[in-house]
């Protein structure tokens, strides 16, 4: 294991102590991160903390441990879905926090860190000292992130938040699904939001850092950042007084954009987004000029008040191609399109196949597949490591942190560790 990293450390890439990195090293490397997580948002950040080389010490529980290990047991019978997601390439520290022993070891690891991310229960970490503004009194030097479900100061500040109940008070599930029948997206948008905005407010303080020798005390919402998500509906009903209802697999903004079965079976979904796209749909594709010509449908606002007319044309035609002829059709007048595939099409996926986008991780349980990160860079070697199981690294780090044989027994007897 590396040395832990000191609480005097620089960003990795150039600092005045250390110089340029070397080739092909990541950006992130040299640096301790520490993330006090469970769940989606904030091992999602620290996770592409660990893709770009940070070393990421999570901390958990001993007693089960971040609760997302085992929510369905995907993974073998064994992994959750989320945890393998979301945790690869980190070292597992299980300590009992509530024992002064182990609140003590915390200490001296995050006084060592340069970034900790938490996302516990409202009120947790301010009482055990590690909310963010506490921990930057103590060490100016450390970034330090506090996420939680709707920020400080507010009516809701209190309440636990997951997801489903985030994109409900943000208004993101109202324009979801169907006029009538709101549905939660099918990703976790706020956690990702909120672990994406972690993401770039530490990498925005760990550059300001190179400059001032300060860390910072940054705080993220998940309910901030999905009404930040929200900007088009907000900005659309403020803006014009009217409110848009969800219709599917489409938008309310253009038109044609939308989802139509074809021939064979299968499902195609296009989009135009300027008048001269769909200029080219109407008389290279569908070979209608009259719906090219047609007055009501010459802009976007007259087309979207003619969805349904217009979708009708759309669904006539899709009906009698097969998919592959549609999208060569599309393709060549230069409209965008694609099938609308399920999980399994994506796992199957011969684009993910032809760039050589998938690698396998090893777990506690067996091998797990998992997708590279999405930024592409030559000189980048994702290190892509294990998922650890519960506790894997503690021994390893208290030693580091100057515990002794001695010392290690005790705090296993007393199921410390």
């Amino acid at each position: 294991m590396s040395h832990v990293t000191t609480s005097t450390s620089t960003t990795a890439s150039t600092t005045p102590e250390t110089g340029p990195a070397a080739p092909g090293a990541l950006p992130l490397a040299g640096l301790l991160v520490v993330g006090l997580e469970q769940a989606v948002a904030a091992p999602l950040a620290t996770r592409h903390l660990a893709d770009l080389g940070a070393r990421v010490v999570k901390v958990e529980n001993p007693n089960g441990g971040d609760m997302a290990r085992s929510y369905d047991g995907a993974w073998h019978g064994e992994i959750g879905a989320h945890f393998a997601w979301l945790n690869r390439g980190k070292e597992s520290f299980a300590v009992n926090l509530r024992d002064p022993r182990g609140a003590a070891a915390l200490e001296e690891l995050v006084s060592r860190a340069d970034v900790v991310v938490q996302n516990l229960a409202p009120g947790a970490a301010a009482r055990r000292g590690l909310a963010s503004e506490q921990l930057h009194a103590r060490y100016p030097r450390i970034i330090a992130v506090d996420i939680s479900g709707y920020g400080e100061g507010g009516p809701l500040s209190h309440k636990r938040a997951y997801d489903l109940l985030v994109q409900s008070e943000s208004g993101s599930c109202a324009i979801t699904g169907h006029e009538g029948h709101p549905a939660k997206a099918g990703v976790p948008l706020a956690d990702i939001g909120g672990g994406m905005y972690t993401l770039t407010s530490v990498l925005a303080a760990l550059h300001a850092r190179t400059t001032t020798g300060r860390g910072a005390a940054i705080q993220v919402g998940l309910f901030d950042a999905a009404v930040e998500w929200m900007g088009y509906a907000l900005n659309f009903t403020m803006g014009s007084g009217l409110v848009q209802e969800p219709n599917g697999v489409s938008s309310p903004a253009v038109s044609p954009y939308g989802n139509y079965p074809t021939a064979d079976g299968q499902v195609l979904v296009l989009g135009t987004t300027n008048n001269g796209e769909w200029q080219r749909l109407a008389r290279e594709v569908l070979g209608r000029p009259d719906l090219a010509d047609d007055p009501r449908f010459t802009e976007n606002d007259g087309r979207v008040s003619g969805r349904a007319e217009l979708d009708v044309h759309l669904a006539a035609w899709a009906s009698g191609v097969t998919l592959e002829d549609a999208r060569e059709r599309l393709d060549k007048a230069g409209i965008g399109n694609a099938r609308l595939n399920t999980v399994p099409d994506v796992i199957d996926h011969p684009h993910l196949a032809a760039r050589d986008r998938w690698r396998e991780v090893s777990s506690p349980a067996g091998p797990v597949r998992a997708v590279l990160p999405p930024p592409v860079n030559k000189d980048w070697d994702f290190p892509m490591g294990d998922i650890p199981a519960l506790g894997a690294h503690t021994t390893s780090i208290l030693t580091e942190l100057g515990r002794t044989a001695d010392d290690l027994a005790a705090l296993r007897a007393d199921g410390v560790i």
